[in-house]
């Protein structure tokens, strides 16, 4: 069973930072999803932890930066410019095999962090 365990959310004025970590128990293709309420969970970045290739959400695109760290097992959202309408729930997953967008191609998630951006 694959073990996701993020963390790093909070509360931060508009145009502040927060980076979100998520340790992994294995080497996959990490996402970052994100739910607000009353909406659908999103895309907001992944990254193939092979090729360290990376894609983003049009929305996030500049301001947030996905990243791994291969001797800890850890992948990074680092998000700047922090704006009220990224307020969510940001989750984290993981799948075998390349990244994708789509949160159900996504095997194991983690519990979520909350990001509140107060304006």
């Amino acid at each position: 069973q694959v073990q996701l365990a993020e963390s790093g959310g909070g509360l931060v004025q508009t145009g502040g930072s927060l980076r979100l970590s998520c340790a992994v128990s294995g080497r996959y293709a990490m996402g970052w999803f994100r739910q607000a309420p009353g909406k659908e969970r999103e895309f907001v970045a992944v990254i193939t932890w092979s090729s360290g290739t990376t894609y983003y959400a049009n929305s996030v695109k500049g301001r947030f930066t996905i990243s791994r760290d291969i001797a800890n097992n850890t992948v990074y959202l680092q998000m700047n410019s922090l704006q009220p309408e990224d307020t969510a729930v940001y989750y984290c997953a993981a799948r075998r095999g390349i990244g994708t967008t789509q949160s159900t191609d996504f095997e194991w998630w983690g519990q979520g962090t909350q990001v509140t951006v107060s304006s």
